[in-house]
C-alpha cells in the first residue's frame, strides 16, 4: 500500500537544489476575466514557461492570454477537463519540464504557494504535491467554500483513505504540481476525460507507490471563479465512489469476472 509523506514533515528546504525546469499548466474554460489577474500573481523567478490549454470556450480566453504571451493550444472542440489536463501534461513533458504545476486560470486558488510545492518536488520529498484547502482548520470555510461542498469534501476523503492509505487531508483539489517522474510513469492518458480525472490519479499514485505530500491554500470563492454545481458535484462523488468500488473488485480479483457476467 502506498504511502504518503505527512503534511506537518514536509520542509521546504531553505537552499534550493539545481534549477529544474518549472511549468504551469492551465487547463481553461471561460476564464478571460480572471485570466490576467491569476497570472500576476504567479511569483516571479520561480516558473520559466506557462502553458494555457483552452477547452474550446465562449468567451476571450485565448485573445486574453496571447496577449499575455502565455503558450497557447486551443481545442477546436470541448474534451473535458480530463481530456484537457491530458493535452497540458503532454505538452509540458514534450516542452522539457521536470516540474509541472496545475494551477487553475480562475483565481480560485492563490498562486503565493507554488514556491512552495515547486520546492517540495526540487527536494525529492514527493512525487505529488497536492495544495490542500483543509491541511489548516478553518481554511475551506474562511475561503467561501459551501457547507454542502466541505461536508462531500470530509465524506469522500476519509473514503478515499480509508481504500488508499494515503492520509491526505484533502484528495479534491485541483491545485497540485507533477514531478516529469510521476507524468511518464503514471498512466494519466487512460484516465476519464472529465472531472473523476483527478480521483484517478490519485488512485494511480498509490498503486504505482509515489510519494505524496500536502501544503496549505488559501482558497477564493467568487462570482467569476469556477465552481461545479450541485448536479454535476453529485455526479462526480458518484463516480469517485464507482472508481474505489472498481479498485476494491480489482484487488479481490473479480475484475475479469466482472466484465464477463
Amino acid at each position: 500500500m502506498a504511502t504518503s509523506t505527512a503534511p506537518s514533515e514536509i520542509e521546504v528546504p531553505r537552499r534550493r537544489a539545481a534549477r529544474r525546469h518549472v511549468v504551469v499548466v492551465m487547463p481553461a474554460y471561460n476564464a478571460a476575466r480572471t485570466l490576467h489577474s491569476t497570472y500576476a500573481e504567479i511569483p516571479p523567478h520561480v516558473v520559466d514557461e506557462v502553458i494555457l490549454v483552452d477547452d474550446h470556450s465562449h468567451d476571450d480566453t485565448v485573445g486574453v492570454a496571447r496577449a499575455l504571451k502565455l503558450r497557447v493550444i486551443a481545442h477546436p472542440h470541448n474534451v473535458g477537463y480530463g481530456g484537457n489536463q491530458k493535452t497540458c501534461y503532454m505538452e509540458a513533458l514534450r516542452r522539457g519540464a521536470e516540474v509541472v504545476v496545475m494551477l487553475h486560470p480562475d483565481g480560485h486558488n492563490h498562486p503565493a504557494i507554488l514556491a512552495s510545492m515547486v520546492d517540495v518536488i526540487r527536494s525529492g520529498q514527493a512525487d505529488l504535491v497536492l495544495g490542500s484547502r483543509f491541511l489548516v482548520k478553518g481554511n475551506a470555510r474562511q475561503g467561501g467554500m459551501p457547507w454542502w461542498k466541505r461536508l462531500a469534501n470530509r465524506f469522500l476523503t476519509w473514503c478515499e483513505n480509508l481504500v488508499l492509505g494515503l492520509n491526505l487531508s484533502e484528495y479534491h483539489t485541483g491545485y497540485r504540481a507533477y514531478s516529469r517522474h510521476f507524468l511518464e510513469t503514471v498512466p494519466f492518458l487512460r484516465n476519464s476525460n472529465d472531472f473523476v480525472f483527478d480521483t484517478q490519479v490519485l488512485v494511480q499514485a498509490a498503486a504505482f507507490k509515489m510519494r505524496v505530500a500536502e501544503v496549505p491554500v488559501a482558497t477564493r470563492y467568487f462570482a467569476d471563479a469556477s465552481s461545479v454545481n450541485l448536479r454535476v458535484s453529485l455526479v462526480y462523488g458518484l463516480k469517485t465512489m464507482w472508481t474505489l468500488v472498481r479498485l476494491l473488485l480489482d484487488r479481490a480479483g473479480w475484475r475479469w469476472r466482472l466484465l464477463e457476467a
